[in-house]
Parts: C-alpha cells; structure tokens; sequence
C-alpha cells in the first residue's frame, strides 16, 4: 500500500471511530435522563451537551498540548494542521500528504478530544439531580482541561508510566477509572439525594423514569465502544492493523455479552431481584474491562474478563449502597471498578506487567481523586456543589431552567 493511500486510511479511520465515540455522549445522555426523575431530566440534557462542548475547546485551547507535549509538538493554546498540511491545502502537493505519524493532525487531536467528552459524562451520571449546573461545568473544566490531559501525558503522552510499560489500549484506567474516581470525589462533597439512606438503615428505592431510554442508552454506549476500542489501533495501513481492529471490536462484543449474563445470572443473589440496572452496568463494566487489552488473540479470555468486569460492577453497586455513597447510575463501579480490573486482567493474555498496572492504577486513582476532591471542595466553598432543598424537591428543570421535560404529564397552570 503506497504512503498516500494508508495516510488518507489512517485519518479516515480516526475521524469514522471518533464520531462513534462522540456518539456514546448520546448514550450516556440517554442513559442518565432515563435514571432520574421526570423534574431532573431537561437539565441532564443541558448538562451532557453542555460538558461535550466544554471538553471540545477546553482539550483545544490546553489540556491536548499537556497530553502530548512529551512527544509532539502540540502547541500551546490551540492546536492545529502541520505545515506540510497547511502547504497541501494550499494547493503544493510537491511533498506528498505523508506526515511523522501517517494520517492528518487533525483526526487525531479529533479522536482524542472524544474520549474526554466520555470522561466528563461518567461525573455527570454519578452527581446527577443534586448538582448545581454551574458548579458542574466548572468541574469539567478542571477535569478536561488539567486532570485528564495529566493521566493521558504520564500513559498515551510518552510519560514516564507509559516508559515503564504500563498498558491500557484504550482507556481503563486512563479515560473510565479517572472519570470513576472524579466522580467518586464528587459524590463525597455534594453528598446523597434527600431521603435516599434513611436514618433506619434503609434505602429508599429510586427506579428509572423512563426504562426504555435507559436501555437505549446502554445500546448506544455499547456501540461507542466499538469505537472507542476499535479506533485505538490508531491506524488502517494493512492487513495487520484489520485483523487486529477485527479482533479488538469483537473481543469488545464478546466482553459486554458475558458482563450481560453474569449480572443477569447473579443480580437476584446480591440484590434480591433479577435488577435491570444491574444488568445494563453489567454490559458497560465489560466493555470497560475489556479495554485495557482488547487486541488478544485468545478470544475466551475476552469472555472471561468482561464476565468478571460485570460481576464487579454488580458488588460495587452493593458495596457503595452499603456505604451510603449515592450513585445515580451506577457509573462509578461500572467505570472505576472494572476499569481497575480490566488494567489488572491486562496481565493474563495481553502480556501486561502486573506490577507496573498497579503502580498505574495507584497513581491515578490517588492524583485523579485527590484533585478532583481538592476542586470539588474548592467548588462548595466558593460558589456551592449542591442545589438548594428546595430546588431538589421542586426539581431541577423548573427551578433552574424554567422548563418540564414532559410538560404534558403536568398539570396546566390556570392564566
């Protein structure tokens, strides 16, 4: 294959992958406005929008340059096409469209700048129908601008974790149990959802508004992930770089199949029902797993790991119920939880050091949750983390937005 035809390939594959991962956003969007109540769901809406946005100019402006900085020049305060490009598009096409790294600039700043978005939406779910909606943006700014660009720098940036063989191909630890352990600082500050431990011990049971939604959404993460895993071979320049996209997209598949039907087979043991979102966690804790190691070539073991990565996302709900940490969508036993068994189960067919993906795992998961709780403390104290009780009572959408997301389940108000 001639340098033009895997340079147009490569950039092709990061765009077409990249728009898989912006759609997870959708998922995720779907996902959380189904959990909540009725009166939260308009800005749950706003907030998953609102935080795709955010991370779009916030990993431009800065947090790309503190990413890769280490092995490019990323340029500081906006990034963009090489001069090689720049010339190309100028109409010189004396040099050929070959670049240091075989596919466009842009596709890649594109494909990186998506798995933000889904880092930041991973907080929103945990936090949601007691947040403040400003207190949360400022959040994402901290978390896609500085937080997440630090862990992507010291892994996929040419740090020094990256040099000392740490593996995650696509994202475990560095994208799903860095937003797992943000948003479990979150949780801590902005604290549970009025009523829902109450002083007798007991939990009161907040079921999803809208089922269908929420199942929707898990099917559009699902998808994502194909993406998501499957663009993280970074390149489409011959028949190694397909069979091994091939191999990454259905380990993929087979990983949330298997966290499907341990949740199933084993939710009623731990909850006491067969419980649905137990279920559909199952699915998103085995993509998570699988995601450190997809690439393996033994495709049992894919069944294996995402299996396990749905029976941790299952303990993990129980375990922070237990503790009384409120979690709306399970997001952080799904994300953080398997996302650290999956960087571990990178050891068994991905050929992983098992000391070096604990040193990862440690380090991230203490940085990543130490700021964020250093920020989310900040947050409270300055410009507060939580809604008033009155505003959580009334809802969020007429309080803050002014707006019913299902107007016609309200009574009309009389002129």
């Amino acid at each position: 294959m001639d340098a033009e035809t895997q340079f147009v390939l490569s950039s092709f594959s990061f765009l077409f992958w990249g728009a898989l991962v912006m759609w997870m956003c959708a998922g995720f969007t779907m996902l959380e406005a189904g959990s909540v109540r009725t009166k939260n769901a308009s800005v749950v809406c706003l907030k998953n929008i609102g935080l795709y946005a955010i991370a779009g100019l916030t990993f431009y402006l800065v947090g790309y340059h503190i990413m890769f900085a280490g092995i490019e020049d990323a340029g500081f305060l906006g990034y963009g096409s090489t001069e090689l490009e720049k010339a190309l598009l100028a109409g010189d096409t004396s040099q050929g469209p070959v670049t240091a790294h075989g596919h466009s600039s842009m596709s890649h700043w594109f494909f990186q700048m998506v798995f933000v978005g889904s880092t930041a939406s991973i907080v929103s779910g945990t936090l949601a129908e007691r947040v403040r909606l400003w207190s949360f943006f400022l959040f994402v700014v901290v978390l896609t601008a500085f937080v997440y660009p630090v862990v992507g720098a010291w892994t996929w940036g040419g740090g020094w974790l990256g040099r000392m063989g740490f593996q995650d191909f696509a994202g475990s630890t560095v994208v799903h149990a860095t937003g797992g352990w943000a948003a479990l600082a979150g949780a801590l500050v902005v604290g549970a959802r009025t009523g829902k431990f109450r002083a007798d011990g007991t939990i009161k049971i907040t079921p999803p508004s809208n089922v269908p939604a929420v199942t929707l959404g898990v099917f559009v993460i699902w998808l994502g992930f194909l993406g998501f895993n499957g663009g993280s071979q970074a390149a489409l320049s011959g028949a190694i770089d397909a069979v091994r996209t091939s191999n990454v997209i259905v380990n993929t598949n087979f990983a949330a199949s298997a966290g499907v039907l341990v949740a199933v087979t084993f939710s009623r043991w731990i909850f006491g029902r067969i419980y649905l979102l137990a279920v559909l966690n199952g699915a998103i804790g085995g993509l998570v797993a699988i995601t450190a190691g997809p690439a393996i070539v033994d495709h049992h073991w894919a069944i294996v790991i995402g299996g396990i990565g749905g029976g941790v996302t299952m303990i993990g709900m129980k375990v922070l119920m237990l503790l009384k940490i409120d979690d709306e969508v399970g997001a952080i036993s799904a994300h953080m939880g398997a996302g650290v068994w999956g960087t571990i189960a990178a050891c068994i067919a991905a050929g992983a050091d098992l000391f070096v993906q604990m040193v990862g795992i440690v380090t991230v998961g203490v940085f990543t949750f130490g700021v964020s709780l250093a920020a989310w403390k900040v947050i409270d104290w300055t410009i507060g983390a939580r809604i008033a009780p009155d505003v959580e009572v009334m809802g969020q959408d007429v309080a803050e937005l002014g707006i019913e997301a299902f107007p016609e389940f309200v009574p009309a108000m009389e002129d």
